[in-house]
């Protein structure tokens, strides 16, 4: 009997990454599902002041089912993604997973979350998006980049779809200033996916085409 050849780590990941966005779409339906029956017996007086308005109740009530499902599939999208390239990582360097280290800088919190520590050097942040407009967000993330750094890593953050909003978007250029000012890296849109497929050999934009095709007349 012939031995079956072990797969490439790019092969594993896509396999691994199918698998996921299988239960992270059973899961999200069921959700949705779930929450369409919960809002039946939801009190809609309030839909006197979508008439008010000019907002008649028909469409009031799908825009309230419609806002409560893109909370979940909001949220889903940026789990399924994030976790996706932490494991096209986690298939190249075996030993890059997720690591807490100590705030050496200040009180709160007492730790952070690194989410792929690559040959424990590089402290690789991945995010889908961050759409945040807390000026507060900028504190907390020099922060923790000071106490990356005082670790002894090399931040990268890798983030796959940039905000729209413009005062979103002055945020992310300031947290660009901040991981450069420490050495890191800064990396978004074409060049977080290219990131991820130069690091990893895995073109992980190119398998989630591919999932994506094949669901197309699904649904």
């Amino acid at each position: 009997m012939s031995k079956i050849p072990d797969l490439s780590p790019p092969a594993k990941a896509e396999i691994a990454i199918r698998a996921l966005a299988l239960k992270y779409s059973a899961e999200l339906k069921s959700k949705m599902d779930d929450r369409v029956v919960e809002m039946e017996e939801d009190d809609d007086s309030h839909y006197l002041i979508y008439r008010v308005l000019g907002v008649s109740d028909k469409e009031g009530k799908l825009i309230d089912v419609y806002q409560n499902k893109g909370r979940f599939l909001y949220k889903y999208a940026g789990s399924f993604l994030e976790n996706a390239a932490k494991i096209c990582f986690l298939e190249k360097f075996p030993e890059s997973g997720s690591v807490r280290i100590p705030n050496t800088v200040g009180v709160r919190p007492k730790t952070f979350e690194i989410d792929c520590l690559v040959e424990n050097s590089r402290a690789v942040e991945i995010k889908w998006r961050d759409a945040t407009t807390d000026g507060d967000h900028i504190t907390k993330e020099h922060t923790r980049l000071q106490a990356i750094a005082n670790a002894g890593y090399h931040p990268v953050r890798v983030m796959f779809y940039y905000p729209n909003r413009s005062q979103a978007m002055r945020i992310q250029k300031t947290l660009e200033t901040l991981y450069h000012g420490l050495n890191g890296e800064y990396f978004f849109g074409d060049a977080a996916w290219e990131y991820v497929r130069t690091q990893t050999d895995a073109d992980l934009k190119g398998i989630l085409e591919r999932i994506a095709e094949g669901n197309r007349g699904k649904t």
